[in-house]
């Protein structure tokens, strides 16, 4: 560190350090030159460690040992306990705390400003010799209390002390040098001490709290250990200073305070009981992490963060590092509002330090990591400028200084060489930190229509809607309706008015984005508005978030079926706010990372609470998805490759929760070596749209379930044993029940078993050996058709491979052409009559004639006949890369292949689009008729030909 600025006062800091070493009898000259300029140093910058070296003759030669790295691996709260233990009264334990308090202080701010210890350490270390002296001098109190008043014990004998909760930056271990501590006091269960006059556990607490308090607070000849701040105890100043477990609950379930939750974010036990310390902890976090999206949160700090500006600009503190533009609170305030918004579905976020969650924030893409990075060194540069402001004289300040004197040295402290340069990084840093404050916290700008619209009459709102045109009376009409609804009216002030806003901004979105069905999409999203009314959170979030909104009305007017599937789950608003993911839907291997995290963050036993969270998962993705496909960010095999990639995700992680409960009641067959750990010998296989990687939005699951390498009645080897085969089929019926289960948000999906060996009548899971011989020896050709398409998706990879094997060698047979073909055609020609829509006028894509299905029986003809001497192409099940197979080995020309594999995809994709706008799968008679001739003339040359 360069030399500081000559200033008066500072110049005889070396003198006075030669006379400090002579004084406790330490030959100054016989220590290292670099050491005696640390202390130089530090002596200048703190007026407090010099006033401590001083008093303390045993701080020198620590510092020094330190210095040189001959001190072994200290333990300050271990000598606090020793010191404490031979006290005898409490003027005693007073001294010694203080005094130890203030060789510790004194020794971080040494190593703090000679740079031994980074900021971060620093933070945490005096968090520490703060928890350190709460606990002893609790400790110590306790002992006292109970030998003067009788011990206070709980139901089961045990004596039970009181519970010191710290608050704010004590909680998050992120005490500044010369910060208060803020204290919740309380205790768990209530009682009455021993004897005739025995006081109330309350009033033994009370004592014992207000000794503590004084014993920490009350200011010496020897100072004070940590200043104590107790007002953010339930009820504040007018509230009891010691709170039962059961008040405390009542308090915040139903009068705290919003502001109390941001209060509420960092607390930790730090004295007392460690047990029930954490029975508080887990006591407070559903209170601050809620279970959904609170947006409420931006406008709370916004109102919090205004009252302390007024309160800065009365008392003409504009340069407060702390509460100031830019300052360190509202970095605190960025990273709070992310944690109580989102903490309680991104349990990543649930940490109690802002360096940790901000690092998060950028790392979840919730910030730009830039950003997330710029807010982590902002926040360590400004707590570095607080310790040195407070290390000077050990006083809580947060104003820059005025003098020059004072100027120099804090400038010289930080590493600066002149007061003006730094000043201008400290002005860099807060107008940033301010800029990106303003971004995420302040509010939305107002749209231009303020109308009352649900309170004005219909005359007042057919003013405000006559840029509509033709819509308008329509449009006033949807609107009155749906201000008159239930869920509307009983909407609370705070709810209406951010429903206000959101309409007004709703038909100003109508009105820029020029939607060619104002009435229609504006009574989709009314219907929407209507069945969330409950949570008023999300009329704060789209408030809050005019692109969300946006995103909402482009949606809305592509699809129905998209605002449904928000109705359903509306934690999907939230996918709305960030185009970037919005329109891109994750691979299979980033689906099954963000699964793995979602399960993660749940409690493994709590089943309801892990399949609601998976419907939701299931849901957003689909909403991805879906979002891509209408903007047309991915082409239509893309859009299915999507969809199967997420219902494969789906399908392992139910399987996970299904072999877990059949498990812990029965424990798991007994399988043969080199089986998979996770499911072994259990497999499960997809048919239909699964299998052929072409699954629909509304699709759904053709599944059979195999086992093998185990026999039919081995016995499990768990508490209550059964024979594999009914343990595999109590997964399975695990499974279905949770894939089909009807909870908030629907089913994950519908399950359709009955292509299993013997359809509905046969045994849910086939061992494969008989599955194996059913299709060798009883199936039909239809089942054989299926099996082209059917494919290994979850389980023991040993089954996939087995089955893999099986169906080459069911599919590869010779077959007679002649009887085949006339199956396909009489099974081809009984789905027409019985499912094809055959009014006039209208084309069913999937069962009309040179539709869907004309073209996969081709193809399922073609790979049956053919396979026997081209067994290669039963490596496929999806039906674009068996055309390009058969075309491969002649079974189809050029031509036809290209054809079919053309009007294959046209079809899929309006199939798609029509699935958006919930419209069956027609199309008008006179829409395709190339593709429709087209395949129609390959039918009847390869299905239809002559059969002889």
């Amino acid at each position: 560190m360069a030399p500081p600025p000559d200033t008066s006062g500072s110049c005889s800091a070396f003198h006075e350090c030669e006379r400090i070493f002579a004084q406790w009898g330490y030959p100054f000259q016989d220590y290292s030159e670099s050491f005696r300029q640390s202390l130089d140093t530090v002596c200048r910058c703190s007026r407090f460690f010099l006033g401590v070296v001083k008093r303390d003759a045993h701080v020198i030669p620590l510092l020094a040992s330190l210095f040189e790295g001959q001190t072994p691996e200290r333990n300050p709260s271990a000598d606090l306990q020793q010191r404490v233990a031979e006290v005898a009264d409490r003027n005693g334990l007073m001294r010694v705390l203080r005094q130890w308090r203030n060789r510790e202080m004194a020794i971080i701010a040494w190593q703090d400003i000679c740079g031994l210890l980074d900021i971060d350490s620093v933070l945490t270390r005096i968090s520490e010799t703060a928890e350190s002296a709460i606990r002893t001098a609790l400790d110590w109190l306790f002992d006292d209390a109970c030998r003067r008043w009788g011990v206070p014990r709980r139901k089961d004998g045990s004596a039970q002390s009181l519970v010191v909760l710290g608050m704010g930056k004590l909680g998050g271990y992120e005490l500044n040098f010369s910060s208060d501590i803020d204290l919740v006091f309380a205790y768990v269960e209530d009682g009455e001490l021993p004897g005739r006059n025995g006081a109330t556990y309350a009033e033994f607490y009370t004592r014992l709290a207000q000794s503590l308090v004084h014993v920490l607070d009350a200011v010496t000849e020897d100072g004070f250990v940590f200043r104590v701040d107790v007002r953010l105890r339930p009820f504040g100043e007018s509230g009891p200073l010691v709170v039962s477990f059961d008040s405390c609950e009542r308090y915040y379930q139903a009068q705290a305070r919003d502001w109390e939750r941001y209060a509420m974010v960092k607390v930790r036990a730090v004295g007392g009981d460690a047990k029930d310390g954490r029975e508080f902890e887990r006591f407070f976090h559903p209170f601050v992490y809620r279970r959904y999206l609170d947006y409420r949160v931006f406008g709370e700090l916004r109102s919090l963060k205004a009252r302390i500006m007024a309160e800065l600009r009365r008392k003409d503190r504009g340069d407060n590092i702390k509460l100031g533009a830019g300052g360190i609170r509202e970095i605190e305030f960025i990273g709070q509002a992310f944690q109580l918004i989102r903490g309680g579905r991104n349990v990543e976020l649930q940490d109690r330090r802002i360096l940790v969650v901000l690092e998060r924030l950028g790392r979840l893409r919730l910030l730009e990591h830039g950003t997330a990075s710029f807010l982590c060194a902002a926040y360590r540069f400004l707590r570095k400028v607080e310790n040195r402001l407070q290390q000077y004289e050990d006083k809580q300040t947060h104003e820059l200084p005025v003098s020059e004197e004072r100027r120099g040295l804090l400038a010289f402290s930080m590493g600066f060489e002149s007061w003006e340069g730094f000043l201008h990084r400290l002005d860099e840093v807060r107008r940033r930190v301010h800029e990106i404050f303003t971004e995420v916290i302040a509010e939305p700008p107002q749209p231009a229509r303020g109308e009352p619209l649900l309170d004005g009459g219909e005359a007042e709102l057919s003013q405000a809607l006559a840029g509509f045109d033709g819509a308008a009376e329509a449009m006033t009409g949807a609107l009155v309706k749906f201000r008159a609804s239930a869920p509307v009216r009983r909407l609370g002030a705070g709810a209406r008015a951010e429903l206000q806003r959101v309409i007004g901004k709703l038909l100003a979105e109508l009105a820029a984005f020029r939607v060619s069905d104002p009435v229609g999409v504006l009574g989709r999203i009314l219907e929407l508005f209507e069945s969330i009314a409950g949570r008023g959170v999300y009329f704060s979030l789209l408030a809050e978030n005019p692109s969300a909104l946006s995103q909402l009305v482009r949606l809305a007017a592509a699809s129905p079926w998209i605002v449904r599937l928000i109705a359903g789950a509306p934690i999907l608003l939230d996918e709305l706010l960030d185009p970037r993911t919005l329109y891109s839907p994750l691979t299979r291997e980033s689906l099954g990372r963000e699964a793995d995290i979602l399960f993660s963050s749940l409690a493994p036993d709590d089943d309801e609470q892990l399949m609601l969270r998976l419907r939701q998962f299931k849901a957003a993705h689909q909403l991805r998805i879906a979002a891509a496909d209408i903007m047309n960010v991915i082409p239509v095999m893309v859009v299915s490759d999507y969809l199967t990639d997420l219902a494969e995700v789906v399908i392992e992680r139910v399987l996970r929760l299904a072999w877990k409960f059949a498990a812990a009641r029965h424990g798991i067959p007994p399988v043969e070596a080199e089986t998979s750990v996770d499911f072994p010998g259990f497999g499960i296989i997809a048919y239909g749209k699964l299998g052929g990687i072409e699954l629909g939005y509304g699709s759904d699951l053709d599944l059979v379930f195999l086992y093998d390498g185990v026999a039919s009645d081995a016995v499990t080897d768990g508490p209550r044993p059964i024979s594999a085969a009914e343990f595999y089929a109590r997964v399975v019926q695990r499974m279905v029940s949770l894939l089909t289960a009807d909870m908030p948000g629907g089913a994950l999906y519908e399950v359709d078993l009955r292509l299993r060996p013997s359809g509905s009548s046969g045994l849910l899971v086939s061992k494969a050996d008989a599955y194996e011989n059913y299709q060798l020896h009883q199936a039909w050709t239809w089942e054989r058709q299926a099996l082209v398409r059917a494919r290994f998706v979850a389980g023991d990879p040993k089954v996939g491979a087995r089955f893999d094997a099986i169906r080459r060698n069911v599919l590869c047979r010779e077959r007679d052409s002649r009887q085949v073909r006339l199956d396909v055609r009489s099974m081809r020609e009984k789905m027409r009559e019985h499912l094809a829509d055959r009014r006039p006028g209208v084309f069913d894509l999937k069962q009309g004639v040179g539709g869907i299905a004309d073209i996969e029986f081709i193809v399922q003809f073609g790979v049956l006949i053919s396979a026997a001497k081209h067994c290669e192409i039963t490596r496929w099940t999806d039906t674009v890369r068996l055309l390009d197979s058969l075309r491969a080995i002649n079974f189809l020309e050029l031509g036809q292949a290209d054809r079919l594999r053309c009007a294959y995809c046209d079809y899929r994709g309006r199939v798609h689009r029509l699935a958006l706008q919930e419209m069956p799968a027609l199309a008008a008679s006179s829409e395709f008729p190339g593709h429709r001739t087209a395949v129609e003339a390959v039918w009847k040359q390869i299905i239809e030909a002559p059969v002889f």
